[in-house]
Protein backbone atom coordinates (compact mmCIF):
# COMPACT_ATOMS: atom_id res chain seq x y z
CA UNK A 1 0.00 0.00 0.00
CA UNK A 2 1.39 3.43 -0.93
CA UNK A 3 1.89 6.23 1.60
CA UNK A 4 -0.99 8.16 0.04
CA UNK A 5 -3.29 5.15 0.36
CA UNK A 6 -2.31 4.66 4.00
CA UNK A 7 -2.94 8.33 4.74
CA UNK A 8 -6.35 8.13 3.07
CA UNK A 9 -7.19 4.98 5.02
CA UNK A 10 -6.20 6.72 8.25
CA UNK A 11 -8.38 9.70 7.43
CA UNK A 12 -11.31 7.42 6.68
CA UNK A 13 -10.90 5.40 9.85
CA UNK A 14 -10.16 8.14 12.37
CA UNK A 15 -11.83 11.20 10.92
CA UNK A 16 -14.81 9.85 9.02
CA UNK A 17 -13.98 12.21 6.17
CA UNK A 18 -15.13 9.63 3.67
CA UNK A 19 -18.89 9.29 3.10
CA UNK A 20 -18.48 5.53 3.50
CA UNK A 21 -17.26 5.89 7.11
CA UNK A 22 -19.02 9.08 8.19
CA UNK A 23 -20.14 8.89 11.82
CA UNK A 24 -23.86 9.52 12.52
CA UNK A 25 -22.88 12.12 15.14
CA UNK A 26 -20.71 14.16 12.77
CA UNK A 27 -22.75 17.35 13.29
CA UNK A 28 -21.63 17.58 16.95
CA UNK A 29 -18.87 20.01 15.93
CA UNK A 30 -21.53 22.24 14.34
CA UNK A 31 -23.56 22.16 17.56
CA UNK A 32 -20.53 22.97 19.71
CA UNK A 33 -19.20 25.79 17.51
CA UNK A 34 -22.66 27.28 17.04
CA UNK A 35 -23.52 27.39 20.74
CA UNK A 36 -20.18 28.96 21.67
CA UNK A 37 -20.93 31.56 18.98
CA UNK A 38 -24.30 32.31 20.62
CA UNK A 39 -22.59 32.56 24.01
CA UNK A 40 -20.08 35.03 22.58
CA UNK A 41 -22.93 37.19 21.27
CA UNK A 42 -24.59 37.19 24.70
CA UNK A 43 -21.23 38.27 26.14
CA UNK A 44 -21.05 41.15 23.68
CA UNK A 45 -18.13 39.64 21.73
CA UNK A 46 -19.72 40.28 18.36
CA UNK A 47 -16.72 39.70 16.08
CA UNK A 48 -15.84 36.42 17.80
CA UNK A 49 -19.48 35.37 17.58
CA UNK A 50 -19.64 36.09 13.84
CA UNK A 51 -16.38 34.22 13.16
CA UNK A 52 -17.51 31.14 15.09
CA UNK A 53 -20.96 31.22 13.53
CA UNK A 54 -19.68 31.19 9.95
CA UNK A 55 -17.20 28.46 10.87
CA UNK A 56 -20.21 26.46 12.09
CA UNK A 57 -21.97 27.16 8.77
CA UNK A 58 -18.95 25.86 6.83
CA UNK A 59 -18.83 22.71 8.96
CA UNK A 60 -22.58 22.23 8.47
CA UNK A 61 -22.35 22.48 4.68
CA UNK A 62 -19.33 20.14 4.63
CA UNK A 63 -20.99 17.42 6.68
CA UNK A 64 -24.32 17.85 4.88
CA UNK A 65 -22.65 17.14 1.53
CA UNK A 66 -20.88 14.07 2.94
CA UNK A 67 -24.11 12.85 4.51
CA UNK A 68 -26.11 13.20 1.29
CA UNK A 69 -23.40 11.36 -0.66
CA UNK A 70 -23.39 8.63 2.00
CA UNK A 71 -27.17 8.20 1.84
CA UNK A 72 -27.08 7.96 -1.96
CA UNK A 73 -24.01 5.75 -2.37
CA UNK A 74 -23.62 3.78 0.87
CA UNK A 75 -27.15 2.84 1.81
CA UNK A 76 -26.11 -0.41 3.47
CA UNK A 77 -23.79 1.47 5.85
CA UNK A 78 -26.52 3.99 6.68
CA UNK A 79 -29.01 1.17 7.25
CA UNK A 80 -26.55 -0.59 9.56
CA UNK A 81 -26.12 2.59 11.62
CA UNK A 82 -29.88 3.09 11.87
CA UNK A 83 -30.24 -0.41 13.34
CA UNK A 84 -27.30 0.00 15.74
CA UNK A 85 -28.52 1.20 19.19
CA UNK A 86 -25.04 2.50 20.04
CA UNK A 87 -24.79 4.72 16.93
CA UNK A 88 -28.28 5.51 15.61
CA UNK A 89 -29.10 8.30 18.05
CA UNK A 90 -26.09 10.21 16.76
CA UNK A 91 -28.18 11.12 13.71
CA UNK A 92 -30.05 13.58 15.94
CA UNK A 93 -26.96 15.84 15.84
CA UNK A 94 -28.16 16.82 12.34
CA UNK A 95 -31.41 18.13 13.84
CA UNK A 96 -29.65 20.00 16.65
CA UNK A 97 -26.96 21.37 14.32
CA UNK A 98 -29.62 22.67 11.92
CA UNK A 99 -31.51 24.38 14.72
CA UNK A 100 -28.41 25.90 16.32
CA UNK A 101 -27.70 27.61 13.00
CA UNK A 102 -31.34 28.66 12.70
CA UNK A 103 -31.07 30.31 16.13
CA UNK A 104 -27.93 32.10 14.97
CA UNK A 105 -29.71 33.42 11.89
CA UNK A 106 -32.51 34.74 14.12
CA UNK A 107 -29.98 36.76 16.13
CA UNK A 108 -28.51 38.09 12.86
CA UNK A 109 -31.95 39.21 11.72
CA UNK A 110 -31.96 36.81 8.76
CA UNK A 111 -35.51 35.65 9.44
CA UNK A 112 -36.25 33.95 6.07
CA UNK A 113 -33.12 31.76 6.43
CA UNK A 114 -34.04 31.01 10.03
CA UNK A 115 -37.59 30.03 9.04
CA UNK A 116 -36.29 27.78 6.25
CA UNK A 117 -33.87 26.00 8.59
CA UNK A 118 -36.57 25.75 11.26
CA UNK A 119 -38.90 24.06 8.77
CA UNK A 120 -36.14 21.68 7.69
CA UNK A 121 -35.08 20.96 11.27
CA UNK A 122 -38.68 20.34 12.29
CA UNK A 123 -39.24 17.95 9.40
CA UNK A 124 -35.97 16.17 10.17
CA UNK A 125 -37.07 15.83 13.79
CA UNK A 126 -40.39 14.25 12.77
CA UNK A 127 -38.66 11.72 10.51
CA UNK A 128 -35.86 10.81 12.91
CA UNK A 129 -37.82 11.34 16.11
CA UNK A 130 -40.27 8.59 15.20
CA UNK A 131 -38.03 6.54 12.94
CA UNK A 132 -34.87 6.01 14.98
CA UNK A 133 -36.54 4.56 18.11
CA UNK A 134 -38.15 1.94 15.85
CA UNK A 135 -35.03 1.10 13.84
CA UNK A 136 -32.56 1.22 16.74
CA UNK A 137 -34.71 -0.49 19.38
CA UNK A 138 -37.44 -2.59 17.76
CA UNK A 139 -35.51 -3.16 14.53
CA UNK A 140 -32.17 -4.03 16.09
CA UNK A 141 -30.82 -7.56 16.17
CA UNK A 142 -28.87 -6.71 19.34
CA UNK A 143 -30.36 -8.26 22.46
CA UNK A 144 -30.64 -6.97 25.04
CA UNK A 145 -30.76 -3.49 23.52
CA UNK A 146 -29.99 -2.01 26.96
CA UNK A 147 -26.41 -3.29 26.66
CA UNK A 148 -25.78 -0.80 23.82
CA UNK A 149 -27.28 2.31 25.46
CA UNK A 150 -24.80 5.20 25.76
CA UNK A 151 -24.64 8.98 26.07
CA UNK A 152 -25.61 9.58 22.44
CA UNK A 153 -29.19 8.65 23.32
CA UNK A 154 -29.47 12.00 25.08
CA UNK A 155 -28.97 13.82 21.76
CA UNK A 156 -32.59 12.75 21.14
CA UNK A 157 -33.52 15.16 23.95
CA UNK A 158 -31.23 17.92 22.63
CA UNK A 159 -32.81 17.65 19.18
CA UNK A 160 -36.33 18.04 20.59
CA UNK A 161 -35.38 21.02 22.72
CA UNK A 162 -33.51 22.64 19.82
CA UNK A 163 -36.82 22.78 17.94
CA UNK A 164 -38.38 24.50 20.97
CA UNK A 165 -35.51 27.00 21.14
CA UNK A 166 -35.84 28.05 17.50
CA UNK A 167 -39.64 28.21 17.67
CA UNK A 168 -39.57 30.44 20.75
CA UNK A 169 -36.73 32.61 19.38
CA UNK A 170 -38.68 33.18 16.16
CA UNK A 171 -41.84 33.86 18.17
CA UNK A 172 -40.01 36.57 20.11
CA UNK A 173 -38.42 38.27 17.08
CA UNK A 174 -41.13 37.99 14.41
CA UNK A 175 -43.53 40.64 15.81
CA UNK A 176 -40.87 43.35 15.33
CA UNK A 177 -40.03 42.36 11.74
CA UNK A 178 -41.77 42.75 8.36
CA UNK A 179 -42.64 39.05 8.63
CA UNK A 180 -44.95 39.57 11.62
CA UNK A 181 -47.97 37.26 11.49
CA UNK A 182 -50.08 36.62 14.62
CA UNK A 183 -51.13 33.21 13.32
CA UNK A 184 -47.53 32.15 12.75
CA UNK A 185 -46.48 33.43 16.17
CA UNK A 186 -49.29 31.42 17.79
CA UNK A 187 -48.14 28.31 15.92
CA UNK A 188 -44.53 28.90 16.99
CA UNK A 189 -45.61 29.30 20.62
CA UNK A 190 -47.53 26.03 20.46
CA UNK A 191 -44.56 24.25 18.87
CA UNK A 192 -42.18 25.63 21.49
CA UNK A 193 -44.29 24.53 24.47
CA UNK A 194 -45.04 21.08 23.01
CA UNK A 195 -41.44 20.35 22.08
CA UNK A 196 -40.19 21.61 25.46
CA UNK A 197 -42.54 19.15 27.19
CA UNK A 198 -41.61 16.31 24.83
CA UNK A 199 -37.91 16.95 25.41
CA UNK A 200 -38.40 16.89 29.18
CA UNK A 201 -40.21 13.55 28.97
CA UNK A 202 -37.54 12.10 26.67
CA UNK A 203 -34.84 13.09 29.15
CA UNK A 204 -36.49 10.94 31.81
CA UNK A 205 -36.79 8.03 29.35
CA UNK A 206 -33.14 8.27 28.28
CA UNK A 207 -31.80 8.55 31.83
CA UNK A 208 -33.77 5.46 32.85
CA UNK A 209 -32.30 3.59 29.87
CA UNK A 210 -28.78 4.71 30.83
CA UNK A 211 -29.43 3.69 34.44
CA UNK A 212 -30.45 0.21 33.30
CA UNK A 213 -27.28 0.03 31.17
CA UNK A 214 -25.03 0.94 34.09
CA UNK A 215 -26.74 -1.29 36.66
CA UNK A 216 -27.35 -4.43 34.60
CA UNK A 217 -24.33 -4.58 32.28
CA UNK A 218 -20.61 -4.19 32.68
CA UNK A 219 -19.66 -0.52 32.65
CA UNK A 220 -15.92 0.12 32.66
CA UNK A 221 -13.89 3.31 32.27
CA UNK A 222 -13.58 2.68 28.51
CA UNK A 223 -17.38 2.95 28.27
CA UNK A 224 -17.47 6.38 29.88
CA UNK A 225 -16.95 8.52 26.78
CA UNK A 226 -17.49 12.22 26.11
CA UNK A 227 -21.15 11.97 24.98
CA UNK A 228 -22.16 11.32 28.60
CA UNK A 229 -21.62 15.07 29.11
CA UNK A 230 -24.83 15.45 27.12
CA UNK A 231 -26.64 14.40 30.32
CA UNK A 232 -25.87 17.94 31.48
CA UNK A 233 -26.14 19.54 28.04
CA UNK A 234 -29.64 18.16 27.50
CA UNK A 235 -30.73 19.83 30.73
CA UNK A 236 -29.00 23.06 29.74
CA UNK A 237 -30.82 23.31 26.40
CA UNK A 238 -34.07 22.51 28.24
CA UNK A 239 -33.37 25.59 30.38
CA UNK A 240 -32.73 27.72 27.28
CA UNK A 241 -35.99 26.54 25.71
CA UNK A 242 -37.89 27.27 28.92
CA UNK A 243 -36.33 30.72 29.32
CA UNK A 244 -37.10 31.67 25.74
CA UNK A 245 -40.69 30.46 26.15
CA UNK A 246 -41.05 32.74 29.18
CA UNK A 247 -39.96 35.68 27.00
CA UNK A 248 -42.73 35.06 24.46
CA UNK A 249 -45.74 37.36 24.31
CA UNK A 250 -48.83 36.39 26.26
CA UNK A 251 -51.09 33.71 24.76
CA UNK A 252 -53.73 31.55 26.51
CA UNK A 253 -51.52 28.46 26.16
CA UNK A 254 -48.47 30.24 27.52
CA UNK A 255 -50.34 31.77 30.44
CA UNK A 256 -51.59 28.29 31.39
CA UNK A 257 -48.10 26.82 31.39
CA UNK A 258 -45.92 29.80 32.40
CA UNK A 259 -45.64 28.84 36.07
CA UNK A 260 -44.77 25.22 35.21
CA UNK A 261 -42.13 26.26 32.66
CA UNK A 262 -40.57 28.82 34.99
CA UNK A 263 -40.40 26.53 38.02
CA UNK A 264 -39.11 23.60 35.96
CA UNK A 265 -36.35 25.72 34.40
CA UNK A 266 -35.01 26.77 37.80
CA UNK A 267 -35.13 23.18 39.06
CA UNK A 268 -33.44 21.81 35.94
CA UNK A 269 -30.67 24.43 36.23
CA UNK A 270 -29.94 23.24 39.76
CA UNK A 271 -29.69 19.61 38.58
CA UNK A 272 -27.46 20.57 35.62
CA UNK A 273 -25.17 22.48 37.98
CA UNK A 274 -25.01 19.49 40.34
CA UNK A 275 -24.05 17.20 37.44
CA UNK A 276 -20.93 19.15 36.47
CA UNK A 277 -18.73 18.06 39.43
CA UNK A 278 -20.02 14.47 38.99
CA UNK A 279 -18.98 14.45 35.33
CA UNK A 280 -15.58 15.92 36.18
CA UNK A 281 -15.11 13.23 38.82
CA UNK A 282 -16.05 10.58 36.25
CA UNK A 283 -13.36 11.96 33.94
CA UNK A 284 -10.79 11.76 36.76
CA UNK A 285 -11.88 8.17 37.45
CA UNK A 286 -11.32 7.31 33.80
CA UNK A 287 -8.11 9.18 32.98
CA UNK A 288 -6.32 9.45 36.33
CA UNK A 289 -7.41 6.41 38.33
CA UNK A 290 -7.55 4.00 35.38
CA UNK A 291 -4.96 5.89 33.31
CA UNK A 292 -6.76 5.75 30.01
CA UNK A 293 -4.96 8.19 27.70
CA UNK A 294 -6.61 11.45 26.66
CA UNK A 295 -6.41 11.61 22.87
CA UNK A 296 -8.42 13.48 20.28
CA UNK A 297 -11.59 11.82 19.05
CA UNK A 298 -14.52 13.37 17.22
CA UNK A 299 -16.75 12.49 20.19
CA UNK A 300 -15.04 15.22 22.25
CA UNK A 301 -17.30 17.75 20.53
CA UNK A 302 -20.14 16.15 22.47
CA UNK A 303 -18.46 17.49 25.61
CA UNK A 304 -17.89 20.99 24.22
CA UNK A 305 -21.55 21.52 23.37
CA UNK A 306 -22.85 20.97 26.94
CA UNK A 307 -20.21 23.28 28.39
CA UNK A 308 -21.14 26.06 25.97
CA UNK A 309 -24.85 25.39 26.42
CA UNK A 310 -24.60 25.66 30.22
CA UNK A 311 -23.23 29.19 29.84
CA UNK A 312 -26.02 30.23 27.45
CA UNK A 313 -28.64 28.57 29.67
CA UNK A 314 -27.44 30.38 32.79
CA UNK A 315 -27.41 33.76 31.05
CA UNK A 316 -30.91 33.33 29.64
CA UNK A 317 -32.35 31.96 32.90
CA UNK A 318 -30.74 34.69 34.97
CA UNK A 319 -32.22 37.36 32.72
CA UNK A 320 -35.70 35.86 32.36
CA UNK A 321 -36.06 35.07 36.09
CA UNK A 322 -34.22 38.25 37.16
CA UNK A 323 -31.62 36.34 39.19
CA UNK A 324 -28.30 38.20 38.66
CA UNK A 325 -26.16 35.52 40.32
CA UNK A 326 -27.24 32.87 37.78
CA UNK A 327 -26.51 35.25 34.91
CA UNK A 328 -23.12 36.03 36.51
CA UNK A 329 -22.29 32.32 36.58
CA UNK A 330 -23.22 32.01 32.91
CA UNK A 331 -21.18 35.07 31.94
CA UNK A 332 -18.05 33.65 33.58
CA UNK A 333 -18.68 30.03 32.57
CA UNK A 334 -18.55 31.18 28.95
CA UNK A 335 -14.77 31.37 29.22
CA UNK A 336 -14.67 27.72 30.31
CA UNK A 337 -16.73 26.69 27.28
CA UNK A 338 -14.60 28.82 24.94
CA UNK A 339 -11.35 27.44 26.38
CA UNK A 340 -12.49 23.83 25.99
CA UNK A 341 -13.71 24.59 22.47
CA UNK A 342 -10.29 26.03 21.59
CA UNK A 343 -8.45 23.05 23.12
CA UNK A 344 -10.57 20.53 21.21
CA UNK A 345 -10.28 22.54 17.99
CA UNK A 346 -6.49 22.72 18.27
CA UNK A 347 -6.36 19.00 19.14
CA UNK A 348 -8.49 18.26 16.07
CA UNK A 349 -6.23 20.26 13.75
CA UNK A 350 -3.07 18.78 15.32
CA UNK A 351 -4.42 15.25 15.03
CA UNK A 352 -5.40 15.91 11.43
CA UNK A 353 -1.89 17.12 10.59
CA UNK A 354 -0.28 14.12 12.31
CA UNK A 355 -2.58 11.77 10.42
CA UNK A 356 -1.54 13.33 7.13
CA UNK A 357 2.17 13.05 7.96
CA UNK A 358 1.99 9.51 9.32
CA UNK A 359 3.73 7.06 6.94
Amino acid sequence: MSTADRNLTGLHRRWGLSPSTLAPGCFASVMATGIVSIGAELKGLHLLSIALFWLAVVLYVFFTVLTVVRILRYRDAVRADLHDPSRAFGFFTAVAGTNVLATGFVSLGLIPLALALFAFGGLLWLVLGYGIPFTAVLGSSTRPVSSEVNGTWLVWVVAAQSVAVVASSLGIELPSTPYADPGLVAYLTLAAVVMWAVGLALYVVCMIAIGVRVLQHRFGPEDLDAPYWVSMGALAITIVAGSRILDLGGTPLLEATRMLVGASSALVWAIATWLIPALIAAGIWKHVVHRLPMTYAAGLWSMVFPLGMYSVASIYLGRSDHVPVIEWIGQHWFWVGLAIWAIVFVAMVSSFIRTLRRP
